[in-house]
């Protein structure tokens, strides 16, 4: 299969996922997440090693991800994992996707919870949720071990200009992929420009004729000219 034009072997993921000593059992499907974006997903049965108890899901999926990172390349590895007691299967023996669980937001390698802090953090988490497609967003949270990905890394750009108010270089995000450094980095940024806070979003009457933008002068200066 293809995800955003790379070629995917979702059964090479599976082999190297389940050479990791804790597991015993591993598939990786490619799902739709709840932002409509395609993304792939593992779930692994441990081995009786591992211990019956579940614990921290994000630990877990941390640690397969460092396992697939040394191994494969970046967009190869899955964005969650999913443990379960047994790999569901069609009466025919069959694995049957349709009874594969959605991913929780512990399927993710994630940092410890902690709310973000302050009015830019507070609306980049919520951009990062709506773009990941999760419930909510820490502020130690990395956003590529959540599932981001170059593509999205422009999405969420855009979007920042138009909620935060500061354009950023595309890079600044790959250097600083936590959402707590981001938004130091958004803070700096606005204080270079002189602002130092959000800008508000006034409504403009209908009755009158409306300021041109930019690109709208320049057309009647051509047409004029």
């Amino acid at each position: 299969m293809k995800i955003r034009g790379f070629r995917i072997e979702p059964g090479e993921i599976a082999a190297r996922l389940s050479e990791h000593a804790l597991l015993r059992e591993a598939v990786v499907v490619a799902q739709e997440d709840r932002a409509g974006e395609t993304r792939l997903v593992g779930y692994v049965v441990c081995a009786p090693e591992a211990g019956s108890d579940e614990g921290d899901g994000s630990e877990l999926a941390g640690a397969l991800r460092a396992h697939l990172s040394a191994r494969l390349p970046d967009y190869m590895v899955p964005a969650a994992f999913v443990r379960l007691a047994a790999l569901p299967l069609t009466v025919n023996g069959k694995l049957d996707r349709k009874a594969l669980p959605a991913p929780a937001d512990e399927a993710y390698a994630r940092a410890a919870y902690e709310a973000p802090q302050g009015e830019i953090e507070t609306a980049l988490a919520q951009l990062w949720a709506e773009l990941l497609g999760l419930a909510r967003v820490g502020r130690h949270d990395h956003f590529f071990q959540l599932g981001g990905h170059s593509l999205l890394v422009v999405r969420l750009l855009n979007r920042m200009s138009q909620t935060v108010g500061v354009e950023l270089p595309l890079t600044t995000l790959f250097a600083k992929p936590v959402l707590a450094d981001l938004a130091e980095s958004i803070v700096a940024e606005l204080s270079r420009s002189g602002l130092q806070e959000l800008p508000a979003i006034a409504e403009v009457s209908r009755d009158a004729p409306l300021v041109l933008s930019f690109a709208q002068q320049r057309l009647w200066f051509l047409a004029q000219l």
